[in-house]
């Protein structure tokens, strides 16, 4: 479960990442810095290993978001999508990227959705998966967002896109600060829909943040919900 923000700027991006889990799972650990294929990658990381957000030194942001609106599931042990980032995350360009996920065990892996984002040649590319087939589809490099929820995913995209849409109405639309105050709000109200999101057993467990100019790369992460945070 999550919402995935991408803004386009004139020299570079950037993308903000809500977490939405069970408040039961263990927390994710701080992003590290590790060298995946010769190139330098910087994430977080899942308890076991894996994660689901990923910047490498060529500028590039990998995010896993999971496809609910797929209902079939794996059958029998299933491998951590959490995988599949790491799989990808050196990758320079979407060529790369594929031929990463093409040795995954991805039959074994339950339906997702990849975002990466390559700023050496402005392509936005997501790979869909839904157990059958993995299906590339090209973006424009304009700013959008990627939402996921395991309660009523189409409820939760209908809310948080209208909220997304309202906010780049705003004159700070496109700022590191308003893409902060859409991640934590609550609008229009706070519960299983709002982009900070609540409900019983599950919220916003962290904030990842990746900013991206021609001169550097930064990622930001913060654990707990992005409206606890000062």
């Amino acid at each position: 479960m999550c919402t995935v923000t991408f803004i386009a700027r004139r020299r570079g991006y950037c993308l903000g990442m809500n977490r939405d889990e069970a408040v039961t799972r263990p927390a994710g650990l701080p992003p590290g810095k590790r060298l995946v294929d010769g190139r330098g990658v910087v994430c977080p990381s899942e308890p076991g290993g894996g994660t689901w957000i990923a910047a490498n030194d060529h500028g590039a942001t990998l995010a896993l978001v999971n496809w609910y609106s797929v209902k079939e599931r794996v059958g029998g042990a299933a491998v951590s999508r959490g995988e599949v980032v790491m799989a990808a995350c050196a990758a320079s360009s979407p060529a790369s990227a594929e031929k990463a996920l093409a040795r995954l065990p991805i039959k074994q892996i339950n339906p997702f959705r990849l975002v990466g984002v390559f700023p050496a040649t402005r392509e936005i590319v997501e790979w869909r998966w839904n157990l059958r087939r993995l299906v590339r589809r090209a973006h424009p490099w304009e700013s959008r967002q990627w939402i996921s929820s395991g309660h009523n995913e189409p409820a939760a995209r209908r809310v948080r896109g209208k909220a997304f849409r309202e906010a780049q109405t705003q004159d700070s639309a496109g700022s590191l600060a308003w893409l902060r105050r859409l991640h934590r709000s609550h609008a229009p109200e706070k519960g299983p829909f709002s982009t900070c999101m609540h409900r019983d057993g599950a919220a916003t467990v962290s904030y990842t943040e990746v900013s991206v100019t021609t001169r550097e790369i930064v990622m930001v992460h913060h654990t707990g919900a992005p409206c606890q945070v000062p």
